[in-house]
């Protein structure tokens, strides 16, 4: 008979090393992350492996030196810098007689006590009950308990603990995807109203702790929260952004990304993380001091690939250059003269002005507006404008053509059109002053 052990905040942690990865920033990294949670580290303990064990993750020898540290530390938690399964949790807890969490638990931890809207609340509560649900497959024998009986006017077999439990889980997965697509579907009317006003968005990215919300209060002027704490901010805020010759743009600050971000955060987080997959532009923000930034810039990228905003344009920000010595503020561009990197402290203020001319310099492109004529032959180039949420507005003549008003960058326009086989609007000339429309 087992019975989970209770939880505390005295913990052990335990980070393998395996082939291809960085034993020493990863194990940084998880002890910070660990003490963001709250957990009073009493020991870590190392090693190596090539492959993960089935049963126990570690080897039976690590996790009876596992045990033996939580034998002599009082130890409550042992919490694993890897991800596992519910079988290699339960039977590491059988065996070190503590409460064991796995990676993703962590995490999903760390954002339940940083979520702070309504919105925010919503999304961890799904992603740890999506992460719960896997969980109740383990047969302990608190959720083996019959809920029917033999007394009299009780006979049947009943409702196993178990089965009831799944069946919550189940409902309120529910009601939480039905809330957030509301929330969802008002982010995406608020996406649709910027984007006819000619409002692009810029999305602030990056690893966690990074400085985002640093640098989103210095270019708006905002009080965001932001702390040196990981996961620091999880609500996306949006405020206007003034950029030097009055263009309508809004900044969006977004929750930071880690390496291994669990599945089920991802899916939880899907209309927050759609203010990047649907911006005009990312600011990709970098800590320059990071000596693991070009890992972490790797890390992020996944990160973008895996929520489908990899093709969104970008600008790389190396925030925090006034952590490193001789670093100076500056702008860095392609052989086209675009503006890609740029170089600056939020903290500070060094190098914001240039950035801000930068940002201008990417999203003008796309403040312009053009006519378009689109015959039936063409329909999938109106289906795709449509899924950029690109038309502004549109009318159908007698002939069965769509006349579209369509706001995109003109390379990008030109492109879907020579795939269609049609001739684009001719390249714009003159850059058009816009008023904001908030």
């Amino acid at each position: 008979m087992f019975e989970r052990p209770k939880s505390g905040q005295k913990a052990i942690l335990v980070h393998l090393e395996f082939p291809g990865a960085d034993f020493d920033s990863d194990r940084q990294e998880f002890v910070e992350l660990c003490v963001s949670a709250g957990a009073d580290v009493l020991n870590v303990i190392g090693g190596s492996r090539k492959d993960p064990d089935p049963g126990l993750f570690v080897g039976s020898g690590k996790a009876q030196e596992v045990a033996d540290s939580v034998a002599a530390t009082g130890a409550e938690l042992v919490i694993f810098n890897h991800p596992l399964s519910p079988s290699q949790e339960r039977n590491l807890e059988k065996l070190v007689s503590a409460r064991v969490l796995g990676r993703a638990g962590l995490i999903l931890d760390i954002f339940a006590q940083r979520a702070r809207t309504h919105e925010g609340k919503l999304q961890v509560e799904l992603a740890q009950l999506q992460h719960m649900s896997t969980r109740l497959i383990r047969g302990w024998t608190h959720l083996e308990r019959q809920g029917g009986g033999r007394g009299i006017g009780m006979t049947g077999p009943g409702e196993t603990q178990l089965e009831l439990d799944r069946r919550l889980i189940k409902t309120r997965i529910a009601t939480l995807k039905r809330h957030l697509e509301t929330v969802r579907t008002r982010r995406q009317q608020n996406r649709v109203a910027r984007i006819r006003n000619n409002v692009p968005t810029v999305s602030l990215v990056g690893y966690t702790n990074a400085g985002k919300s640093t640098l989103f209060n210095a270019l708006t002027g905002d009080t965001t929260f932001a702390s040196s704490q990981l996961f620091a901010t999880l609500d996306t805020t949006v405020r206007k952004l003034e950029l030097p010759a009055g263009e309508p743009v809004v900044l969006a600050d977004t929750v930071g990304f880690i390496r291994d971000l669990p599945h089920d955060l991802v899916a939880a987080f899907r209309a927050t993380l759609e203010e990047a997959r649907e911006a005009a532009l990312l600011l990709h923000v970098i800590d320059a001091a990071d000596p693991e930034r070009l890992t972490r810039i790797s890390q992020v990228e996944e990160v973008l690939k895996e929520i489908g905003a990899a093709d969104v344009p970008r600008l790389q920000v190396f925030n925090k250059i006034d952590l490193r010595e001789g670093e100076t503020p500056r702008i860095e561009r392609d052989d086209e003269g675009m503006p890609v990197r740029a170089f600056v402290s939020a903290r500070t203020g060094e190098g914001l002005d240039a950035l801000r001319e930068a940002i201008a310099e990417r999203i003008r492109p796309q403040l312009q507006s053009f006519e378009l004529a689109v015959p039936p032959r063409a329909a999938k180039l109106r289906a795709q404008l449509f899924a950029l949420n690109a038309i502004l507005s549109e009318s159908l003549d007698e002939d069965g053509n769509f006349h579209l008003k369509v706001s995109l960058p003109w390379e990008r326009l030109r492109g879907l059109c020579a795939a269609a086989g049609l001739e684009p609007p001719p390249a714009p000339t003159v850059i058009e002053e816009w008023e904001m429309g908030l």
